[in-house]
């Protein structure tokens, strides 16, 4: 198996010892995200919706290093702080998203002064 890690400079700078993603098997697997903006490393305000947009911005440049987009995304995995926010995260995801939806698995977590982390997988396509 050979395995190509990703790293950006227009993505938020990992806060340990790992790749925005990695390429293995013909998928792109991506770290989990914080809503952290690039630029200035600082979380962005706002609540939920606000918070998945920008996770979701920071994935959109880990797949478009690879010409991916969301529409290649099979697995979504979102982890929040609070369960209660999940309608709010739910319409901001839904921007992002059409069909057929990926699948996806959401779960409360305990988080690091965030509300909201997604990591996901896109297929690259053969040909």
């Amino acid at each position: 198996m050979s395995k190509i890690a990703v790293t950006l400079s227009n993505a938020p700078k990992p806060a340990g010892p790992y790749s925005h993603g990695v390429v293995a098997n013909g998928f792109l697997y991506t770290a989990g995200f914080g809503p952290q903006d690039p630029a200035t490393g600082e979380v962005v305000p706002g609540g939920a919706a606000e918070q998945t947009r920008q996770v979701l911005r920071n994935i959109g440049a880990v797949l478009a290093e690879y010409d991916l987009s969301f529409d290649d995304v099979v697995k979504v995995t979102a982890h929040l702080e609070d369960l209660a926010d999940f309608a709010e995260y739910n319409a901001a995801y839904a921007e992002f998203f059409t069909e057929p939806y990926p699948v996806r698995t959401t779960v409360g977590s305990r988080l690091a002064n965030i509300l909201v982390e997604i990591d996901v997988v896109a297929a690259i396509p053969q040909g």
